[in-house]
């Protein structure tokens, strides 16, 4: 006796509309991506066109921070959902990176070694298409943008928690002539990892005095029997922990991908909102983008009235500007004789801004305008 052969199931109308309803979205989506494509290309040609009207030979000829910083806010300003801001952003700063690399990309040294922070910093702020030049240390990033060797430079300069990141950035200022030409505002994500299962098989904690202080209570809670041990870099601490039995590094996750390293505990960084700020060193100003800072460097005349730092502030007071940041160092003139490190809201050429920086110089005995830039985009 045969068997009946069983008829195949009618898909329901409920499954075939559905299959319809997707195959037209897909295809939405598809003509969707056609059109970006189209006008990422007409960007990219227009870009081109700018250099050419503008006889400009070279890549770093093209880049124009006030320009680009203008155009993100309009990012921002425009964007409605469902993709936050920061993703708008970065989307955008990606765009404009390939555009500015058709003929040759833009050569950024950054404080290293690969895996860092710094690294990070370069990549949010010019896009993945620069060729970025790791060196160890501050002065290399400054004499590689002197040399001409790189176009940009970038180091950090203080995180919202623990203040000052690296006061050799500061003292750099004081004889070379590179210009602060942009900030980067970085969230700061610190990632124990290591090779081991378990915490009680850690012997020891490596990274930089910053992620070690910005992780103190972390550490105290969860490692406070561990060895905490200084380093040079996040980078150098994960090459550590990824060499040493029972070491673990406290750095960011672009060092787990590079030496191999498994994540334990994501973003052990006492504050949610950890930050820390990096500039962008070049040889030359750039105009105004319409919401910028000011950086200067002033020592006051020698004197022994009372209150000189008060006289040469108070210009600013006088004339409407606003002080974000002060940080003084020694000047290396003499002993027992600093400099003070100033940021300022506004641009050296707003009126008000050129007015105070002029009669601020008058009473300083060494005034330096270090860098006019726009302020961080997100």
């Amino acid at each position: 006796m045969s068997k009946r052969r069983a008829k195949p199931k009618k898909k329901s109308a409920t499954s075939a509309d559905s299959n319809d309803s997707l195959a037209a979205l897909r295809g939405k989506i598809d003509a969707v991506d056609e059109q970006i494509q189209n006008l990422i290309a007409e960007r990219a040609r227009y870009a081109k066109e700018v250099g050419v009207v503008k006889g400009l030979t070279h890549t770093a000829e093209f880049y124009r921070p006030e320009r680009e910083a203008q155009v993100l806010r309009k990012v921002v300003e425009r964007n409605r959902g469902p993709l936050r801001n920061e993703e708008m952003v970065r989307l955008y700063r990606e765009i404009m990176s390939a555009c500015l690399a058709q003929e040759e990309p833009l050569k950024v040294a950054y404080l290293g070694p690969e895996g860092t922070f710094t690294q990070s910093a370069v990549l949010k702020h010019f896009g993945h298409s620069v060729h970025a030049l790791s060196v160890p240390t501050i002065d290399e990033v400054f004499h590689e943008v002197e040399s001409g060797t790189a176009d940009f430079g970038v180091a950090p300069i203080e995180n919202s928690s623990e203040g000052t990141v690296n006061i050799h950035t500061l003292d750099m200022f004081l004889s070379s002539p590179l210009k602060i030409c942009g900030e980067i505002e970085l969230r700061i994500h610190q990632h124990l990892m290591g090779h081991m299962q378990d915490l009680k098989d850690v012997k020891r904690v490596c990274s930089h005095p910053q992620s070690l202080a910005q992780c103190r209570g972390w550490l105290a809670q969860h490692l406070p029997d561990a060895e905490k041990i200084s380093v040079a870099s996040n980078a150098e601490a994960a090459r550590r922990a990824r060499d040493e039995h029972g070491t673990v590094a406290l750095a960011g996750e672009a060092a787990a991908s590079v030496y191999g390293l498994k994540i334990l505990f994501n973003a052990v960084e006492d504050r949610e909102d950890n930050s820390t700020r990096f500039v962008v060193v070049g040889r030359k100003l750039f105009p105004p983008s319409g919401n910028d800072k000011t950086s200067v460097l002033v020592s006051a005349k020698e004197t022994e009235e009372a209150g000189v730092l008060l006289q040469l502030l108070l210009p600013l007071s006088k004339n409407g500007v606003s002080m974000t940041r002060i940080e003084s160092r020694p000047s290396r003139r003499r002993k027992w004789d600093y400099v003070f490190f100033l940021d300022l809201e506004g641009h050296a050429d707003d009126a008000n801004v050129r007015k105070a920086l002029e009669e601020m110089k008058a009473k300083a005995s060494l005034f330096k305008v270090l860098g006019a830039f726009p302020k961080a985009v997100l």
